[in-house]
């Protein structure tokens, strides 16, 4: 039983921070029509990021994720001009070979620089009793910010006036533009918060699992499976798909190879796209 009770408290834990990382990927989406191929780069970013200031100043990452956080937004903003500006009216393609592009530029340079050997962020918290089992502190820490990001998140875009203004280019960017947003600072705005969140992401994910520059990539498989799941464009679509995500890894190993837990969670998402294409909680 207890083994049960540490699976299904994992996988909410760790469903949570991959919600939060998907969230990212969803957001571009949703706003820019833009399936960001860059965004497993940036998660490995924000975990070379929380081992690099933990390793060099001793702080956590649970503090260094504000500092990331901002850090994402700049590096996002920075990231749009430079691939997306000029071609985010171009067909989809062009925008998928841009994103590619910075992913591989990306990767080429950490390669070079951290090498692929396997790093790690030991926080040295211990662990926590919750309903009989014992949980990492590091574990719960990561759900626990991954909601709370999502939370300030939804605050955000429903309750300030960038946020409304994210939205409603995401509705309509012509109607906006004649209301006066500025439609070039919101697209790179809603770039540098979906890098931003992926970076946080990672950060919180190196507190919990080994890395190296390669281990983004993983966890972009992860959001698009979750997206897809969930529904793009609809952020808390996401969240629920990040749950559903962490729960079935966690579970499914209690009973099966580590090593089938990919295949089952690639085959739910054909299942999803041939019965519900629109996702679990997307528009249809």
């Amino acid at each position: 039983m207890d083994a049960w009770v540490s699976a299904i408290l994992s996988g909410v834990l760790l469903g949570l921070a991959y919600g939060l990382a998907a969230i990212g990927l969803n957001l571009i989406w949703g706003v820019m029509k833009v399936i960001n191929l860059s965004h497993g780069a940036f998660i490995a970013l924000g975990m070379f990021a929380a081992y690099f200031v933990f390793h060099s100043f001793g702080i956590s990452p649970f503090v260094s994720v504000i500092l990331i956080l901002a850090l994402g937004v700049v590096v996002g903003m920075l990231a749009y001009f430079v691939a997306l500006h000029r071609v985010i009216s171009a067909p989809e393609l062009s925008t998928l070979l841009s994103t590619y592009s910075l992913s591989l530029i990306i990767i080429g340079l950490g390669t070079f620089v951290f090498t692929t050997n396997p790093r790690a962020i030991d926080v040295g918290l211990g662990s926590i009793k919750l309903f009989g089992a014992y949980i990492p502190a590091s574990k719960v820490l990561t759900g626990l910010y991954s909601l709370i990001f999502t939370a300030a998140l939804y605050v955000f875009l429903f309750k300030t006036w960038t946020g409304k203004a994210i939205r409603a280019v995401s509705m309509n960017m012509t109607a906006a533009q004649f209301m006066g947003v500025n439609t070039t600072f919101i697209l790179s705005l809603s770039f540098g918060i979906g890098i931003a969140l992926a970076m946080v992401a990672g950060a919180l994910i190196a507190s919990v699992f080994p890395f190296t520059i390669l281990s983004g990539g993983i966890y972009e498989l992860k959001s698009f499976v979750i997206c897809v799941l969930g529904g793009l464009g609809s952020p808390l679509g996401a969240l629920a798909g990040g749950l559903l995500l962490g729960l079935l890894e966690n579970v499914l190993t209690l009973k099966m190879p580590v090593g089938y837990v990919p295949f089952i969670e690639f085959l739910i998402l054909v299942v999803i796209l041939l019965v519900k294409p629109s996702g679990l909680l997307g528009k249809e």
